[in-house]
């Protein structure tokens, strides 16, 4: 018995140090990646997934032992990532260079949510893939995903469908974006509003802002990041809005007490995480973390994530990518086009508020 405990426990330790592992190196390649391509053509935390998935299915059988360490990694390594991304945002980004942006990106925040959820639902789509689907393409495609998983508490398969939708629409439009804005003549604040509220991760939104200054020879022009990090600081509101959804549901199906406030099932149900989460805004929001400090979050946030998916790619086969991914990858860009289009009209429409 005691042999069978200490293998339990190896198999479990190997798989979270397996899962580490491969969020490291994926996140390391975007190095490589940068200097071949200029660019990072696929973030880490996406490619560590993909890796996973492939060691899935190509090995015969995975154990139970195994299988229990990359749950801990695909839960508590999520958890531990929202937390110091946490630190890289703040409050203050919503009255800074991008504010103006903050109409639009509200916006696209309804319209993304309903139309994901209103095709999806027509389609046959899972709703918790619709919310995260949703959240992806509005928010910040990975970190909203992850985010948002925790609180509507989504299965990792659904979370997978959803981190490839949102990831091959977004690769789409770092790579055509710069020329295609160029081409209809927009100003830079113009490519700034579209690139920073229709392009979904931040390192793609870098990607494609880098193109954009090579383009019109300003390697300063920072426009797009400012709009993306207030989009992205959206993500605490978001988060605190479907905790408050999930906890009313909770009451109305039973699954809390009926005598209980929605306010009270809030405080029984309410995901510890983004308590946290919002701790570490406000804390750097306050200056408490340097710059350095905010960066070296960002960057453990993206190993944990990594790390993270890595657990999640470990159970997922691409059979049932393929006979049940193809309608999340088809909401995806449904509503990575209605985003895209609203951008687009907003930025033509009111040229000269933007300027």
């Amino acid at each position: 018995m005691q042999n069978q405990n200490s293998s339990i426990k190896w198999g479990k330790i190997f798989a979270i140090v397996l899962c580490v592992v491969v969020g490291v190196l994926a996140n390391m390649s975007t190095d490589l990646q940068k200097a071949w391509f200029g660019r990072t053509v696929i973030g880490g935390p996406m490619l560590a997934l993909l890796f996973s998935m492939i060691v899935c299915n190509l090995t015969p059988s995975i154990s139970k032992d195994f299988k229990e360490g990359t749950t801990y990694c695909s839960k508590q390594f999520l958890n531990w990532g929202i937390i110091a991304t946490g630190g890289t945002l703040s409050f203050a980004a919503i009255m800074g260079t991008g504010v103006r942006a903050l109409p639009l990106i509200i916006f696209n925040i309804l319209l993304s949510f309903t139309v994901a959820m209103i095709v999806g639902k027509k389609i046959g789509v899972s709703e918790n893939t619709s919310i995260l689907v949703g959240g992806g393409t509005c928010i910040c495609g990975g970190t909203a995903i992850a985010t948002l998983s925790r609180i509507i508490k989504a299965h990792e398969a659904e979370i997978a469908f959803a981190m490839a939708a949102i990831f091959l629409f977004d690769t789409l439009a770092a790579f055509s974006y710069p020329y295609l804005i160029s081409a209809l003549g927009f100003t830079p604040n113009q490519f700034a509003f579209v690139a920073g509220t229709a392009i979904n991760d931040t390192s793609s939104v870098a990607g494609a802002q880098a193109t954009y200054q090579a383009m019109i020879g300003d390697p300063a022009f920072q426009g797009a990041l400012n709009v993306k990090l207030v989009r992205t600081t959206m993500l605490i509101f978001v988060a605190l809005v479907w905790t408050l959804v999930m906890a009313g549901r909770a009451k109305k199906n039973g699954a809390a007490a009926q005598n209980d406030s929605v306010l009270a099932v809030v405080k029984k149900t309410f995901p510890m995480f983004i308590l946290w989460f919002v701790v570490m805004a406000g804390l750097n929001t306050a200056g408490i973390f340097s710059a350095k400090g905010v960066s070296l979050l960002g960057k453990l946030g993206k190993y944990l994530f990594a790390a993270a998916l890595a657990g999640v790619g470990f159970k997922i086969k691409f059979k049932d990518v393929f006979s049940k991914g193809l309608k999340p990858i088809a909401l995806g860009g449904i509503t990575w086009l209605s985003v895209a289009i609203a951008s687009y009209a907003f930025a033509f429409l009111f040229a000269g508020y933007i300027g």
